[in-house]
């Protein structure tokens, strides 16, 4: 897989979106999110034209220290070789966190952490791209040896050492191709939140869980955590609306002390929800554990992973039995390998990886993060579901396909992340055409 030729240029753009304006992603920890995203496009100097694309997820405000944190990055890729990261994965993410005076500023989190990601998930696009696969694909096809390479095994192997790992990965190989044939037969289960959110009226809860039971949706996510009676009147209309026999899982994005998250689920365990998600503080180990323990006799599984920093967080979750379900970030970690990581992790202790999407191109990630770990390391669709929200998908150029409630397995090469230049030009943030004139609500 040797690919000739140098990484010549990086150019990061802030591209916002005004989605605050339709209430679309409103939670209780975050009333009016702009989708934005860092966005990376690394060019080499080959005359293919082809570009590597990657990006990571904001929601407005911010975004520009991210895109600051990009260019700090600039040293450590421009001029290298494609065949550096295409060779030697693992080697490359190392080099990429392993600037002693960038690594201070983290280290391995926070927004050097995001902008990390941008660069690696826009290093995995162009190779990707250059081999002509979907970036599934180009992992499936990996060999164990090559994905164990991929990791950062510092700090895990008090957990899961490369050895046990390559054997996990060895165990499934010869069924890989029973599984990758299903794959691109039916898809990968995905569920809802586009009915969820905070700010939707009662009618658009109703008409939104209609549209999706239409759809063939069979799991079902709400927002809660900012009125107890409020979140208890909306879960009753979408039960109304879904009923028992398909599953409905809450999200608190952050609001609670451990306590109130024991005392708010507990009266809401009447509407039988699969998984609480993000009770509490993210960094709180012990308290998701508290509040797994609690939630235990009563069948409530806890959910967290949107904003776990690193590998080493998700470890210590996995340790103290904290969490039932895993939600990878495609953006918080430090891209693809460190996802790969934490799906090594998942599997070696048993907890299904149920990624977070939704944003602005989450979606398109995820879904290749979750057929690979099918295909190559889980083996197994048990418990395992994948977030699906039906935002701004029209601006990229290859956007995820849903359909039956299933992600559709992506055919073309590259990660799904590329955007219409178009779209690209209209949202750069402060000069694209769309905040020439400041967008106006559409109510408030």
């Amino acid at each position: 897989m040797h690919h000739s030729g140098k990484i010549i240029d990086m150019r990061v753009l802030d591209v916002r979106f005004p989605t605050s304006l339709s209430l679309d992603g409103s939670d209780a920890m975050n009333p009016d999110p702009d989708y934005s995203a860092a966005y990376v496009v690394l060019s080499t100097d080959r005359g293919d034209g082809i570009e590597g694309h990657g990006l990571t997820f904001t929601i407005g405000r911010g975004t520009e220290i991210v895109v600051a944190a990009v260019e700090a990055l600039r040293p450590l890729v421009v001029g290298q070789d494609i065949a550096a990261f295409s060779g030697a994965p693992g080697a490359f993410w190392k080099h990429l966190t392993g600037d002693s005076q960038l690594r201070w500023i983290g280290p391995e989190k926070g927004v050097i952490h995001l902008a990390t990601a941008a660069v690696v998930n826009g290093l995995w696009d162009l190779w990707a791209k250059l081999e002509g696969k979907a970036l599934w694909k180009l992992l499936s096809d990996l060999t164990p040896e090559q994905i164990v390479e991929m990791v950062d095994w510092r700090y895990l192997t008090d957990a899961l050492t490369p050895d046990e790992a390559l054997e996990m990965l060895r165990r499934l190989v010869p069924t890989r191709p029973q599984r990758e044939a299903q794959m691109l037969r039916e898809g990968y289960p995905a569920y809802t939140t586009s009915a969820g959110w905070l700010g939707y009226s009662d009618e658009k809860i109703r008409r939104l869980c209609r549209e999706a039971l239409a759809e063939g949706f069979t799991h079902f996510k709400m927002k809660v955590g900012a009125d107890l009676s409020d979140d208890m009147r909306r879960a009753a209309i979408v039960r109304e609306e879904i009923g028992f026999e398909h599953a409905l899982m809450l999200d608190a994005n952050q609001r609670w002390d451990v306590s109130e998250a024991i005392e708010w689920t507990k009266a809401m365990a009447q509407y039988r929800p699969l998984w609480i998600e993000e009770p509490t503080s993210p960094d709180d180990v012990l308290g998701h554990a508290a509040i797994a323990r609690a939630l235990e006799p009563l069948g409530i599984g806890v959910a967290t992973g949107e904003h776990c920093q690193n590998r080493v967080v998700f470890k210590q979750l996995l340790q103290a039995q904290a969490i039932s379900y895993c939600q990878i970030d495609s953006c918080r970690l430090g891209g693809v390998n460190e996802v790969v990581a934490v799906l090594l992790l998942a599997a070696k202790f048993g907890v299904p990886v149920c990624p977070h999407a939704g944003g602005v191109g989450l979606c398109e990630y995820v879904q290749h993060e979750s057929i690979f770990d099918y295909i190559c390391v889980s083996g197994s669709l048990e418990g395992r579901i994948t977030e699906f929200v039906d935002h701004l998908h029209e601006h990229f150029i290859d956007p995820c396909v849903v359909r039956g409630g299933h992600y559709l397995a992506p055919l073309a090469a590259g990660t799904s992340i590329t955007m219409n230049p178009d779209s690209l030009a209209a949202y750069t943030y402060p000069g694209g055409s769309v905040w020439q004139t400041p967008p106006t609500p559409l109510f408030k």
